[in-house]
C-alpha cells in the first residue's frame, strides 16, 4: 500500500535490499510500518520487536506463522496487550463472521486446531469458512459437510463443482433450498431430476441449470422457450443446437442489449464459460467452428494446440483481438506474428506468461518498442532487462505515470535516474523507486534522514 503522503518510506519498507537498520528505523513510522507489511519472507527478530514497540494491533495482525521466528511468536503469545497477543486471532474470526474467504491454514493456526477438526466445529460460521478454503477436503468430510444442519455450511460446501457431490446425494441436494441452485451448476442430471428444476420458477435456478455442462440434447431443447438473456446465451453455447438456432439465440440476446437490457449486456459481454466440451471434441468437430460467427467459439478453438497449419493461418488473421491473442499461445507460433501482435496492440499484463515472454519471441525487438505511439506498448520495451539508459530516460520523462512506475523498477535502472524518479510527483511512481532493489544505502539514509528517522 503506498503512502500518499511518504511514498519514499512505503516503498522503502518493501524493497527486498533493504538492510535490518533501515527496516527497524522504519517501523516507526506508519508509512513504514505499512510497506513492511508487504515484504515477502521472514522478518528478523529485530524488525519484529520494533514493529511492537512501535505498532499497534494492525500492525501484529501480519505478524504471525512462518513470516516470523517461533520465538517472536512466544512473544507475542505473552504479550501484556490483549489487542496485541490476540490481533491475528481477531482479525480471522471477524473475517469468518463476515464470510470473508480465508485460507484454511490461517483458519488452523487462529483456531489451534487442525482442519478435520474444525469442520466438526460448534461454530456454524466457522464449519462454513473451513468449507470455503479446505478445497481438496476428503470425500468422508464433504459428506459431513453436505448432511450439516446449518444451511450456510451446506451452501458453502457445495459453491465449487470440486469435490462436488456424490451421485447418491444428488437428489436429496437438489431438494435442498440451500443448495440447489449450486449444485444444478455442475452436478449430471437425470431427465425426472431436469424436470423438478424447472418446475420451480426461480430464475437464478434456470440459469444455473442452462449452464449446466452435462445437460442432455432432450433438456436443451426444453430450454430454448425460456425468456432470460442469460438462459439463451448459455444454451447457445451448447454443443446440442445448430448453427440456425446458434445464431437466432444470439440475437435475440443482441436485441434485447440494443433496447438497454442490462441482463443482455451481461449475458454477451460478461459470460466467461470455457466450452470444455468443444475443446476436448474430436479435431473435426472442432474445425467446423472455425468460421463460427460468434467469436467465443472461435477463441476456445485457438486455445487447441492441434489445428492444422491452414487453421492457425486463419485464427492469427482473426477479427477479434482476444481470438488472435489465444491462437498466437500455441508453442509453434511464427516470431513475426508475436511482434507484430504486440507491437499494434500491445500485451495483456494480468496474463502470465506475456506474449513477450513467449519462447519465439524475438526478444531484440523489444528496445524498438519505445518508438511506438502507444504509451501500452512503449511499456513493454521495460521487459527488456538490459534497455540502455536512453531509453529508459525517455520513458521516465513521459506524462503516463505507469510508464514512470516501470522505469522506477527497472533493473537497469542507474541511480541518477532512481534518484529522480524518488521525487516524482506521483506517489505510486517515488513508492516503487524506493523499492527498487537496486537503490543504494546512502540512498536509503537519506531517504530516512529526511523523514526524521
Amino acid at each position: 500500500m503506498t503512502s500518499l503522503d511518504h511514498p519514499q518510506l512505503s516503498g522503502l519498507g518493501r524493497n527486498p535490499s533493504a538492510p535490518q537498520d533501515v527496516l527497524v528505523r522504519l517501523a516507526a513510522h506508519k508509512a513504514g510500518r505499512h510497506g513492511i507489511s508487504q515484504r515477502r519472507g521472514r522478518l528478523e527478530d529485530a524488525v519484529v520487536d520494533a514493529l511492537l514497540t512501535h505498532g499497534d494491533c494492525n500492525t501484529a495482525v501480519g505478524l504471525h506463522g512462518d513470516r516470523i521466528s517461533p520465538e517472536m511468536r512466544r512473544r507475542i503469545a505473552e504479550h501484556p496487550d490483549p489487542a496485541i497477543r490476540n490481533a491475528f486471532t481477531d482479525f480471522v474470526r471477524d473475517m469468518v463472521n463476515r464470510k470473508v474467504q480465508i485460507g484454511i491454514d490461517d483458519l488452523e493456526e487462529a483456531y489451534g486446531q487442525p482442519r478435520v477438526m474444525l469442520a466438526g466445529t460448534q461454530s456454524p460460521s466457522l464449519r462454513a469458512a473451513v468449507a470455503r478454503a479446505w478445497y481438496d477436503r476428503p470425500l468422508a468430510v464433504q459428506v459431513e459437510l453436505l448432511a450439516d444442519p446449518d444451511p450456510q455450511v451446506r451452501a458453502a460446501a457445495t459453491e465449487r463443482r470440486n469435490p462436488g457431490v456424490p451421485p447418491e446425494w444428488r437428489e436429496r441436494c437438489l431438494a435442498d433450498p440451500a443448495v440447489r441452485v449450486n449444485v444444478a451448476r455442475y452436478a449430471p442430471l437425470t431427465l425426472e431430476q431436469f424436470a423438478q428444476l424447472m418446475r420451480h420458477k426461480e430464475k437464478e435456478l434456470h440459469q444455473a441449470v442452462a449452464g449446466n455442462p452435462h445437460l442432455t440434447a432432450e433438456m436443451v431443447a426444453q430450454l430454448l422457450g425460456l425468456d432470460d438473456p442469460l438462459v439463451r446465451v448459455a444454451i447457445a453455447q451448447s454443443r446440442h443446437v445448430d448453427a440456425e438456432t446458434r445464431d437466432r439465440l444470439y440475437a435475440l440476446v443482441e436485441a434485447e442489449r440494443a433496447d438497454g437490457s442490462i441482463e443482455a449486456e451481461v449475458a454477451l459481454s460478461w459470460n466467461f464459460a470455457e466450452l470444455d466440451w468443444l475443446r476436448e471434441a474430436p479435431l473435426d468437430e472442432r474445425m467446423s467452428y472455425l468460421d463460427c460467427r460468434h467469436t467465443t467459439f472461435r477463441r476456445v478453438l485457438a486455445s487447441c494446440r492441434d489445428l492444422p497449419e491452414e487453421a492457425w493461418r486463419q485464427l492469427d488473421d482473426d477479427p477479434e483481438l482476444v481470438v488472435r491473442r489465444a491462437a498466437a499461445r500455441r508453442p509453434n507460433t511464427p516470431p513475426e506474428v508475436l511482434e507484430g501482435l504486440v507491437r499494434v496492440h500491445g500485451d495483456v499484463l494480468h496474463i502470465r506468461p506475456l506474449l513477450v515472454d513467449h519462447p519465439n519471441f524475438p526478444r531484440d525487438a523489444l528496445r524498438t518498442f519505445v518508438d511506438e505511439p502507444s504509451p501500452n506498448v512503449r511499456y513493454l520495451a521495460l521487459e527488456d532487462p538490459e534497455l540502455p539508459l536512453p531509453h529508459l530516460q525517455r520513458l521516465a520523462a513521459a506524462a503516463e505515470p505507469f510508464l514512470r512506475r516501470g522505469v522506477a523498477r527497472h533493473p537497469n535502472i542507474t541511480d541518477g535516474l532512481l534518484e529522480r524518479l524518488l521525487g516524482d510527483p506521483d506517489p505510486q511512481v517515488a513508492d516503487d523507486a524506493a523499492a527498487n532493489s537496486v537503490l543504494q544505502p546512502t540512498q536509503m539514509y537519506r531517504i530516512l534522514t529526511a523523514a526524521g528517522l
